[in-house]
């Protein structure tokens, strides 16, 4: 049985969402350009689908392993004060995880990154620098989930 074309206004679908740092046949992690939210990730599945139920469970189960797995690499690499993982989709309606690390000082602290900033707030150069690291290292962090 073949898949629907992709809705052609999705941006998941005709782009990669970010810069790509791992996938596999199942999903692919990006690192999203979020200005003063350095190491914030997105985990994207690879085909359109708008929600988690609308997958079978093995599917589920595999997407989430890496969810899991990069929220795990993003505390031990960064070791931020907080983790958020999110699933909205309301203006892009195709599954996707964000995975974003969060610091008592970031500019939106402890409102959502997409909310108002409180205040400015420089990110301090070593966790720019820190991010950097944890992109590297994601591919060898999720080696046991296949490429």
């Amino acid at each position: 049985m073949s898949r629907p074309a992709p809705p052609p206004d999705c941006d998941l679908c005709h782009g990669a969402g970010g810069t790509l740092l791992w996938q596999n046949d199942c999903c692919r992690v990006v690192a999203v350009d979020e200005p003063g939210h350095p190491g914030f990730l997105r985990v994207v599945l690879n085909r359109h689908v708008r929600e988690m139920s609308d997958l079978a469970e093995t599917d589920r189960n595999r997407l989430m392993a890496v969810v899991f797995a990069v929220e795990a690499h993003v505390r031990r690499s960064l070791e931020p004060d907080k983790m958020n993982l999110a699933s909205l989709g309301n203006l892009t309606p195709h599954l996707h995880w964000h995975v974003i690390p969060r610091w008592r000082d970031d500019r939106h602290f402890p409102g959502p990154v997409w909310s108002t900033a409180k205040h400015e707030a420089p990110v301090p150069g070593d966790r720019a620098a820190a991010a950097a690291r944890m992109a590297d290292a994601l591919p060898a962090a999720l080696a046991d989930l296949g490429a």
